[in-house]
């Protein structure tokens, strides 16, 4: 999301300009970006030269992220190649855009596992993209940050070490705020072809780092658990 009133963002294209005039957003309008490029800014451990192949993915990945997130139409997609693209989680089977928008899309896709149903703190096959995103937003108010530690390789064949990392200042599913620090972290497989477009996209880590992060405050009872969400346009992920 953008430098307010300016009209780009230093880490993301397709945000803005003649190119997004059409777009369909989630939320109505472009999200804003602020608050967690500030978080990004004052957390990272790493700081890529600019022009660098560090910096390059980074802002590709945060690129995809938006996308991902806050575009309702496939057509407005820029970072990714529409037919060829698939997204396989921790070695599980492939999915297609429309498979994974029916997974539920955003946190959804990213959390989904094996495990019995009454042993899932977190449900992504009862959430939708909108409860999700209420649960994390409200969560992570300033938002949860990505950075780029380590690329193992570069295009066509991206590989990366990523940390992502928020203040768990307001509730998660039942849980009090802790007010500390949630981390996870992880490796990714980006291939792209030769215009930089997304075609396959692997990601390997442990949910269980997020969610254990998310779980550590007190049980709330229902009326405390249901804070207010903080406001899409105000935070993001990535």
């Amino acid at each position: 999301m953008a430098t307010s009133g300016v009209g780009e963002d230093k880490y993301r294209k397709f945000l803005y300009g003649e190119g997004e005039r059409d777009t369909k957003w989630r939320f109505g309008s472009p999200p804003n970006y602020d608050a967690v490029n500030k978080l990004f800014e004052e957390g990272r451990t790493k700081v890529w030269p600019p022009g660098s192949l560090e910096e390059k993915v980074q802002n590709l990945v945060k690129t995809w992220e938006m996308e991902m997130f806050n575009k309702t139409c496939f057509d407005d997609y820029k970072s990714v190649d529409l037919k060829n693209y698939t997204f396989s989680l921790n070695g599980m089977k492939p999915v297609t855009l429309e498979e994974k928008r029916k997974l539920g899309g955003g946190y959804n896709t990213f959390l989904q596992t094996s495990l019995p149903e009454k042993f899932r703190v977190y449900n992504p096959a009862e959430e939708t993209v909108e409860s999700a995103h209420v649960a994390f937003t409200t969560a992570f108010p300033r938002g949860f940050a990505l950075e780029v530690l380590q690329v193992y390789s570069g295009p066509p064949v991206i590989v990366y070490k990523f940390r992502h990392w928020g203040y768990m200042e307001g509730p998660f599913k039942g849980h009090a705020a802790t007010g500390e620090v949630v981390e996870l972290h992880g490796m990714s497989i980006f291939e792209v072809d030769e215009h930089m477009k997304v075609v396959k996209v692997e990601f390997f880590m442990d949910r269980g780092e997020l969610l254990g992060g998310l779980m550590k405050g007190a049980s709330l009872d229902g009326s405390a658990a249901e804070a207010a969400p903080a406001c899409p346009f105000l935070t993001g992920t990535g």
